[in-house]
């Protein structure tokens, strides 16, 4: 599977047409949506409860997040019905502590997200051969050039690649699509509450994630 690429008459912009070839093409049982439940996430979700309810959706909880978002992703699976399967790190931030000490975020950040993030989602992608992500083009320089489809040991398909933050809430707000209420106190992109402050004026989405650090990914989306 050298080449694959949309149907000639799916444009990048529409979102729906690319979560619907994704769900063709890809084999079926073989495909998951996976998501943090930030704004671009619900997207993807609200179109795929339409679309394609029975496909898994992937959470990686990990253990830090806050709790307005564990409260989100409840209330998301709820609203659309959604199958979400929920990857942790460990039973429990105790349990993971005892293992890795306190604030390991601040010792080995590398280490803790690999824990937290990369190696839970390797779990999840065990036998999928198709992922889709909510990334965005605009949120920041090292997505800038991203395809909506790209290959690698599975097909990883970025519907809302195309669009911008205003198109993203436009589409929440004309939708009644539940969000995170940190959204509206200035957090315009929501990871891990020790490594999330909000943004000020005239910042990237993202420059409120590793605030202080040269880092723009975690590294979860090496996983091809």
């Amino acid at each position: 599977m050298n080449q694959l690429s949309l149907d000639g008459d799916i444009g990048e912009s529409d979102v729906r047409g690319i979560i619907e070839w994704a769900v063709k093409t890809v084999e079926p049982g073989g495909l998951v949506a996976s998501t943090a439940f930030g704004p671009s996430g619900l997207v993807n979700l609200h179109v795929l409860a339409d679309i394609a309810p029975e496909v898994p959706v992937v959470f990686i909880d990990t253990l830090y997040h806050f709790k307005k978002t564990l409260e989100l992703a409840d209330v998301v699976a709820s609203h659309y019905g959604l199958d979400v399967r929920v990857f942790r790190p460990a039973k429990t931030r105790e349990d993971f502590e005892r293992m890795h000490g306190e604030r390991l975020w601040e010792r080995d950040l590398d280490h803790f997200h690999h824990l937290t993030k990369v190696e839970p989602m390797a779990r999840a992608l065990e036998g999928v051969t198709g992922w889709i992500t909510g990334r965005r083009r605009d949120q920041s320089v090292t997505r800038a050039d991203m395809p909506i489809v790209e290959l690698g040991d599975r097909i990883k398909v970025n519907p809302v690649a195309a669009w911008g933050k205003g198109d993203v809430w436009r589409f929440i707000l004309d939708n009644d699509i539940p969000y995170n209420p940190l959204h509206d106190l200035g957090y315009a992109s929501i990871g891990d509450e020790p490594l999330t402050t909000p943004i000020h004026l005239g910042e990237d989405e993202r420059a409120g994630r590793w605030r202080g650090q040269a880092r723009q990914e975690c590294g979860l989306h090496d996983l091809t």
